[in-house]
């Protein structure tokens, strides 16, 4: 599928959400020009094939692959939800804070039930307590292949609960305001009624949060159509009753205000059925072409951008990593810094031999950049 036809497949996924979400029927005129491989292949690299599938079946379109997302999209979250459930009860037990995060709190804000797809838990917990929570989750029947690395660690149970334990919100390499924001998180979170080491955000930091998290994502590789989704949802639960002040002025501090109110106005103006300008139309293609999780090409352009465009500068960053790169991801040379210059032999080597095809292909993309710079 080249671009435009994925673009303009997108924008029919949009029109099946807008209608799933706000329950109406799509037209017979409408479904009847869908081409259900494009559409399917779209509604699965957003992760919005569920959601989609209720509008369908709505209009009376009950296609297998659809259904049978929809249905597996149930069934995860149920077992997701349960499994959370668990969880946190014996953090309750054992004495350690918690917090779970985004999708675990906003797919209950969705219309129906599995509408908002679930790739895994994310909960954040006492920084202090890292080793505990892997005895825990090891208690508990879960496998982990990869700890102590980065901010979170990474369980799994079979058949389908993936979660990611976070002892911090972000990296040390993110936006730095928004790592120097969320630095003493838990002064931001309230206790929940009823549990002693429960914690929530109140409704104004959970926005300012997931926009923090967003911003994250689409400042790097780029972020897909449903991070707008959930904007919608959350703002059509709140928006009236926000307390708007506040927010900017916290926006104002992270430095998203600008990036806020345009996320804002296009996740309304596509679920509202609002006319897109051309800034709309220029920033929604980013999205569409960025996937849910980023693309190798997004990354490479937006890592180029931060550093000026300046190719020299951009390659001593990549192959010279600073501090804060190193503590997240090579945590052993962090703690033994002599042996840093042996890292940045080994990252290259390794780059080029295990990672090819992401490397050449930012190689190119760099030359090119550099390229068309000259002209």
């Amino acid at each position: 599928m080249d671009e435009k036809e994925k673009i303009r497949t997108a924008m029919r996924m949009i029109a099946l959400v807008r209608c799933a979400l706000n329950g109406e029927t799509p037209s017979q005129q409408f479904v009847q020009r869908l081409d259900p491989e494009k559409l399917f292949q779209v509604c699965e690299a957003h992760i919005l094939t569920a959601c989609a599938a209720y509008a369908l079946e709505s209009a009376g379109i009950h296609d297998k692959r659809f259904t049978e997302a929809k249905y597996k999209a149930i069934r995860k979250n149920i077992l997701l939800d349960a499994e959370r459930q668990r969880v946190l009860n014996r953090l309750e037990d054992e004495g350690i804070w918690y917090l779970p995060l985004k999708g675990a709190i906003l797919h209950n804000w969705y219309p129906q039930p599995g509408m908002r797809q679930m790739c895994d838990n994310d909960i954040l917990y006492d920084p202090d307590a890292r080793e505990r929570i892997r005895e825990i989750m090891l208690g508990l029947g879960f496998t982990n292949d990869r700890f102590g690395i980065s901010h979170n660690d990474a369980y799994f149970k079979p058949p389908v609960c993936n979660f990611e334990m976070h002892h911090e919100l972000f990296l040390a390499i993110d936006h730095k305001q928004t790592v120097r924001y969320y630095a003493d998180v838990k002064s931001r979170l309230r206790r929940d009624a009823g549990r002693r080491y429960a914690y929530s955000f109140r409704p104004e930091d959970f926005y300012i949060y997931v926009t923090a998290h967003e911003y994250k994502h689409f400042s790097k590789g780029g972020t897909g159509v449903r991070s707008l989704a959930d904007t919608y949802v959350i703002l059509r639960k709140y928006e009236n009753i926000y307390d708007w002040d506040y927010i900017r002025a916290e926006l104002k501090k992270l430095g998203l205000t600008e990036f806020e109110a345009e996320n804002r106005l296009l996740a309304q103006k596509l679920f509202t059925g609002g006319d897109l300008n051309a800034e709309d139309k220029r920033r929604l293609r980013y999205y569409i072409l960025s996937g849910t999780y980023g693309i190798h090409a997004h990354r490479v352009s937006n890592r180029m951008q931060e550093a000026n465009q300046s190719k020299l500068r951009y390659l001593a960053k990549r192959l010279f990593p600073d501090s804060g790169f190193i503590k997240e991801f090579y945590p052993f040379f962090y703690r033994h810094k002599a042996l840093v210059p042996l890292l940045w032999v080994y990252r290259p080597v390794h780059a080029l031999a295990a990672k090819r095809n992401l490397v050449i292909p930012e190689l190119k993309l760099l030359f090119r950049e550099n390229r068309n710079q000259k002209q």
